[in-house]
C-alpha cells in the first residue's frame, strides 16, 4: 500500500560481541554466524521505509564490523541509548545512511492511542491501576536478554530484545495485541474496551 510503513522494535543486537555467552546462548556457532543471521532475519521482515526503534546495545568489540552490519539493515533507525552505547559509538551511528535520530536515554511515542515509553532498561510506568490499557503508559525495553516477553510477568512492561523474539525485530501492532491479551487475561476477561 503506497504511503504505508510499519513500526518495528528491537534491542541488544550486540553485533560482533566476542563473548560466547552472547552468541552461543543464541544458538550460533560463531560471531560471524550471529551477525549474518541477525541481518538476514531483520531484512526478511523490515522494509526500507519502515521505522525501527532500537533500544540500545547495538554493537561491541569489533566496531568496524558492527557498523558494517548495522549499515546493511533495512528501515529508518531511531536509537535509544543502551549501557554499551558510548559517546564514541553514538557518533559512529550518526554516520550511517539508515540513521534517523538519537532519542537519548528514553523517548515516548503514541500509536493507535496507546502510550509507549521506550527505554533500554525495564521501567515501571505510571497509571498501572487503570482499568483500560490505553490509560496506561506501556514500557518497551531491552537490556535483560530474557527469553520471555514480559518483565516479571507484568503486562505493561514488554521486552523487545532479539533474545525473546528469535533474533527478529517485533512489530508494534503485534506487541499491542500480545499486551492486550496479557492485560485482559490477567484481569480474568477479554475486553474490547481497548480497541
Amino acid at each position: 500500500m503506497e504511503g504505508y510503513w510499519l513500526i518495528w522494535l528491537c534491542s541488544d543486537w550486540h553485533f560482533s560481541h566476542d563473548r560466547d555467552f552472547v552468541w552461543k546462548a543464541r544458538g550460533f556457532n560463531s560471531i560471524a554466524e550471529m551477525n549474518n543471521e541477525i541481518v538476514k532475519r531483520h531484512n526478511s521482515v523490515v522494509a526500507e521505509d519502515d521505522d525501527v526503534y532500537v533500544l540500545g546495545d547495538l554493537m561491541l568489540s569489533d566496531l568496524e564490523e558492527g557498523l558494517r552490519c548495522i549499515s546493511q539493515l533495512k528501515g529508518r533507525l531511531h536509537l535509544v541509548r543502551g549501557n554499551h552505547d558510548t559517546d564514541r559509538k553514538l557518533e559512529m551511528y550518526q554516520t550511517l545512511p539508515n540513521f534517523v535520530e538519537f532519542c537519548g536515554w528514553a523517548t515516548m511515542i503514541k500509536y493507535r492511542k496507546y502510550h509507549f515509553y521506550l527505554s533500554h532498561y525495564p521501567t515501571m510506568t505510571p497509571n498501572t491501576g487503570e482499568e483500560h490499557l490505553r490509560q496506561i503508559v506501556i514500557n518497551l525495553f531491552g537490556h535483560t536478554h530474557q527469553q520471555t516477553n514480559f518483565y516479571n510477568n507484568i503486562p505493561q512492561v514488554y521486552h523487545v530484545g532479539i533474545d525473546s523474539h528469535n533474533g527478529y525485530p517485533v512489530l508494534l501492532d503485534d506487541i499491542i495485541e500480545e499486551i492486550r491479551e496479557k492485560f485482559n487475561g490477567d484481569k480474568g476477561e477479554i475486553s474490547k474496551n481497548d480497541d
